[in-house]
């Protein structure tokens, strides 16, 4: 009888959810820009009658299920013509839309997507978007625009300075940032030690930077996300644009290989300032080049595949004496798949590369070191309905590092050849990631993720005494290393360490009204790579190591909460968060620690945490002639390690101390003002609390020498930062009868010549027999001008 029951319920359960699914139907389909088919990625579809709606994923596709009948529906993107259609929904319809631009809006300035109504509602926060227009606007030193240095201007994102490799996210490290280039990893984001990002921005479709409610779907890194796309490629007709600069010069090409159907994209870059040193007698070489292609081939309405990929090389050379050469290789095959009209799939297998050379002829030296992956990936976005959207998917990445091998550069050195012993490791995750619309006022995002992280064999282990490479003297109260007492030989085929994390992720928006909401969001992340840097900024002789028997994985835990208000439709907009960032396990330094060419790293790192929190503030205007926005923010990011014993002291004497990237204060302001359709002008203002140095606190005197020792660990700072940089841009009027458009750029890099200090040594003068502080400056007043043009 029981039986009977519950399969009677069954039945009737699914018929009830047969005949409810038949007066449902999809709406779905790609948006594109109408010139040359490229898909746009977030634009917004909302159906105003029923108070919803979507926007597009990564790929330009959309899908949306409503109940039978009749609808307007508006298709909308910031720089578009809107496209208002009514439907009539009788059965699954698929519309592909393509969008106008508008020549009113195209100057447009943009820190996130369009904000409507449906951004007030989704639980998605602490995520900053900048389009390329933006990034062209902004004035960077050598008027080469960079998307690096602009998202310097948004709240809670700094950098080490002028010069400075990376940038710095809530507090975090360099390394504690993903930095995705069409799903690949990119392990260096700087040319020329940091003057330039790697990123040419004509190559470039769409830029986000996730600070905290990081989707699922990302993982690996406990600080922030930044996915960039590139362009996929005009389909229609071929379009050359590119730009000539004071230092370096640009230039891509994209056309149809088949007409609406395959297109391709060539972009290369390359500075040439080296070109005139040898008129001033100088024998140096610093120059850098990087090459972004893309192909893509529409199989039919439901197959799509990509290949693309990204080629950069910096070379530093001082004659043929010394001969540093780095740099990032990617490649990325995609291939998109439509199951149904809710379900679309993206699988991928990308492989990186990041390759640093450095060699010093005078003494017959020849090192090399570098870090690869392959990475596979299997995505999936289902659309269930209006209210409720899964993402889904698996990706496992293989991870192969060398340390460094040193070899020697000529028949005549000295240098006995050498390779640090390689390390390798695999990383599997898999998330799930759900949208849900609860209430018509809250929305919620949750979603987890299974990372394992498996730390494979190698040639040589060392062994320590009770399994302790770092130890501690008791008398002199310092970290010592500790020497092996043998070597092991566990092969590639063992496992030295396996560790497994569930990484929960909650976001939530509650909406006040149609205006204004409140979001809160927590995220858990794991990282299992490490950048061993004991430099303020990063260089490319730093090299990445995995979690292992010694040096454990860091694990986060972000809580964010904030307010997001539009003001005047949307003319104006407000944003404000806080955020309480906790790490374990992040790695530290004793003091005196060798890094470079250092075969037993483990004896000279220490397990810590770390702790970050602050307030960001956001004012943005989005319309009309003058529009930009003022970031502020207030934050506070320290470090410490205790000691593992009651008998040690731990770094900085186990107390709370300054990491190298706190800077309690930063504003940036960021203004274009169109003038007229021939001339605009944009400006920067930055200001930031001076970063952590240490200073020595006295000195002593050893056999003849003046030593200087050093108190708690940075406890001093540089002067403040702070500069204002000014562009104009001229536009000609002939412009719009000629199938050649230019325009030329004219800027001015610190504006009133501030000489911010990269560093603070102190000397004692020769002359007066005085120790005296030594400021070093890297840049002062730096005027530039561009020509960019496309036809």
């Amino acid at each position: 009888m029981n039986l009977r029951y519950i399969v009677s319920l069954f039945v009737f359960l699914n018929f009830s959810l047969l005949c409810y699914s038949q007066q449902k139907y999809t709406l779905s389909g790609s948006i594109s820009e109408a010139t040359s088919n490229e898909t746009l990625i977030g634009v917004t579809l909302v159906v105003p009658e029923l108070q919803t709606g979507v926007t597009t994923n990564e790929y330009g596709f959309y899908s949306l299920t409503l109940p039978e009948g009749e609808y307007e529906v508006r298709v909308s993107y910031l720089g578009f013509q809107d496209i208002v259609q009514t439907i009539s929904l009788t059965k699954d319809i698929k519309i592909n839309f393509q969008l106008v631009e508008d020549a009113e809006q195209l100057d447009e300035v943009v820190v996130s997507e369009n904000k409507e109504k449906l951004d007030i509602r989704t639980p998605q926060m602490s995520v900053n978007a900048l389009s390329v227009e933006t990034i062209k606007k902004i004035p960077v030193i050598l008027g080469e625009a960079d998307i690096i240095k602009s998202i310097l201007l948004l709240p809670g994102v700094t950098n080490a300075g002028e010069g400075a490799s990376g940038f710095n996210v809530r507090g975090g490290a360099v390394d504690q940032n993903l930095i995705l280039l069409d799903e690949a990893i990119i392990f260096n984001s700087s040319h020329l030690f940091g003057f330039f990002s790697v990123f040419n921005p004509d190559a470039i479709k769409d830029i986000k930077l996730y600070k905290g409610g990081i989707p699922a779907r990302y993982g690996g890194r406990v600080s922030s996300v930044l996915d960039i796309f590139q362009k996929e490629g005009n389909s229609k007709k071929l379009k050359i644009n590119g730009g000539i600069g004071a230092v370096a010069s640009r230039l891509l090409i994209e056309g149809p290989i088949v007409k609406d159907k395959a297109a391709f994209l060539v972009g290369g870059r390359a500075s040439y300032a080296h070109l005139f040193l040898p008129l001033f007698n100088q024998d140096n070489t610093a120059y850098f080049f990087d090459l972004n292609t893309k192909l893509n081939y529409n199989i039919n309405d439901r197959n799509s595949i990509f290949l693309s990929g990204y080629f950069g090389r910096d070379v530093f050379g001082i004659a043929d004496r010394f001969v540093n050469t780095y740099g990032n290789s990617v490649g990325n095959f995609r291939w998109n798949h439509l199951f149904s009209d809710k379900l679309f799939s993206n699988l991928s297998l990308i492989y990186s590369d990041f390759f640093y050379g450095l060699k010093l002829d005078f003494v017959g030296f020849d090192w090399k070191s570098g870090i690869q992956n392959i990475n596979l990936k299997y995505d999936f976005k289902h659309y269930i309905s209006d209210k409720l959207q899964v993402n889904y998917g698996i990706n496992n990445v293989y991870y192969s590092f060398n340390p460094g091998k040193i070899a020697p550069s000529n028949s005549e050195s000295g240098i006995v050849e050498d390779q640090l012993t390689k390390k390798y490791a695999n990383e599997f995750a898999a998330y799930i990631d759900i949208e849900h619309d609860i209430t018509k006022n809250l929305s919620l995002g949750y979603g987890l993720r299974f990372s394992n992280f498996i730390r494979l064999g190698q040639d040589e282990l060392n062994v320590y005494e009770n399994d302790n490479p770092v130890i501690f003297d008791p008398f002199l109260l310092i970290y010592q290393e500790a020497e092996p007492i043998s070597v092991s030989n566990p092969g590639r085929g063992a496992k030295l360490a396996t560790f497994n994390n569930i990484e929960p992720r909650v976001s939530l928006a509650y909406t006040i009204n149609n205006t204004s909401s409140v979001k809160a969001s927590y995220t858990r992340l794991s990282q299992y790579l490490h950048l061993l840097s004991n430099t303020n900024s990063p260089t490319p002789l730093d090299v990445w190591t995995p979690s292992g028997p010694f040096i454990k994985p860091q694990l986060l835990d972000q809580y964010a909460l904030g307010y997001f208000k539009n003001f005047k439709e949307g003319d104006y907009s407000f944003e404000t968060e806080v955020f309480y960032k906790d790490i374990q396990n992040r790695i530290d330094y004793i003091d005196g620690a060798n890094l470079i060419a250092n075969d037993a790293i483990e004896t000279v790192i220490l397990n810590g945490e770390a702790r970050a929190y602050g307030l960001e503030l956001l004012l943005r205007k989005n319309k009309g002639k003058l529009q930009g926005w003022l970031a502020y923010t207030l934050s506070k990011s320290e470090q410490r390690t205790p000691g593992r014993s009651n008998l040690e002291t731990g770094i900085n004497f186990g107390e709370w101390y300054n990491t190298p990237y706190d800077k309690p204060h930063d504003i940036s302001l960021f203004a274009s003002y169109k003038l007229n359709e021939k001339w605009s002008f944009n400006t920067n203002l930055i200001y930031q609390t001076g970063q952590p140095t240490n200073f020595p606190i006295g000195q002593f005197e050893f056999q003849g020498l003046i030593v200087p020792f050093f108190g708690l660990r940075n406890t001093e700072r540089l002067p403040d930062y702070h500069r204002i940089d000014v562009s104009a841009t001229l536009t000609p009027r002939k412009n719009k009868n000629r199938k050649l458009q230019g325009e030329w750029v004219f800027s001015i890099y610190n504006l009133y010549n501030r000489r911010n200090a990269a560093s603070i040594n102190f000397n004692r003068n020769q002359d007066t027999q005085v120790n005296e502080a030594v400021r070093t400056s890297i840049f002062g007043i730096v005027p530039a001008a561009t020509y960019n043009f496309k036809f």
